[in-house]
């Protein structure tokens, strides 16, 4: 193995572990009001799995507030992707390595196994790609077909970078107020036709959308 090689081995280590200490003293850091929490709470208490769904731009706080708590998360198989996997693993997360292109039928498929091994799932419904804040068919659906409930999660900092990218992911400056603002659980029936579970989807964006809103309102 060539130096070079090695020393970019040893970056990308030292990298992994300074990213994880740093994102941890941020978290850390961060005063977080959160906001209708016995559904959630209640579910996973009594070791019920959820599919949890949270947009693309906010995904930091939701991981970090469900570590340790037996989620699974799926994480692109790209150099951010390597990143992202050493927090959460660091998280104990579950991490399912995939791809979610090509009409996002493996990452349903790999979400719907972890369901069937126990795990509850965190999910970005307009990820990867977006557009933003649109709410793609995967959160509702494996909901429905492994008939677990769907629990939506806005969040907003009321100091925050927003960085240039296609979902504005944003991230909380230190010592921050953060609003976590949970739906009830949502239950989804299983029989029911495509129009009514697109019905869904669509009520299901909107409900999250206003949770976002009104997370990112601050006194």
């Amino acid at each position: 193995m060539k130096f070079k090689e090695i020393k970019q081995g040893f970056l990308r280590f030292v990298g992994h572990y300074s990213l994880h200490g740093a994102v941890n003293v941020l978290c850390k850091s961060l005063k977080i009001n959160v906001q209708n929490s016995k559904g959630i709470d209640e579910l996973l208490s009594s070791k019920q799995n959820i599919v949890f769904a949270f947009w693309h731009g906010t995904m930091l706080i939701p991981w970090y507030l469900q570590r340790n708590k037996n989620f699974s998360a799926l994480v692109s198989q790209s150099k951010d992707g390597d990143l992202l996997a050493n927090i959460l693993t660091k998280w104990n997360y579950d991490i399912a390595r995939g791809s979610s292109h090509k009409g996002g039928k493996e990452a349903l498929e790999i979400l719907l196994d972890k369901i069937k091994e126990n795990h509850s799932v965190s999910i970005t419904p307009d990820g990867p790609t977006g557009p933003p804040r649109i709410m793609k068919a995967g959160a509702v659906i494996i909901a429905q077909r492994s008939s677990v409930p769907l629990v939506l999660c806005g969040i907003g900092y009321n100091k925050k970078h927003v960085f240039n990218s296609w979902d504005k992911s944003e991230i909380p400056k230190l010592f921050s107020r953060v609003n976590v603002i949970y739906s009830d659980p949502i239950f989804i029936d299983k029989n029911l036709e495509r129009e009514e579970v697109s019905k869904i989807i669509d009520e299901c964006s909107i409900k999250l959308n206003e949770l976002q809103t009104k997370a990112e309102k601050f006194d």
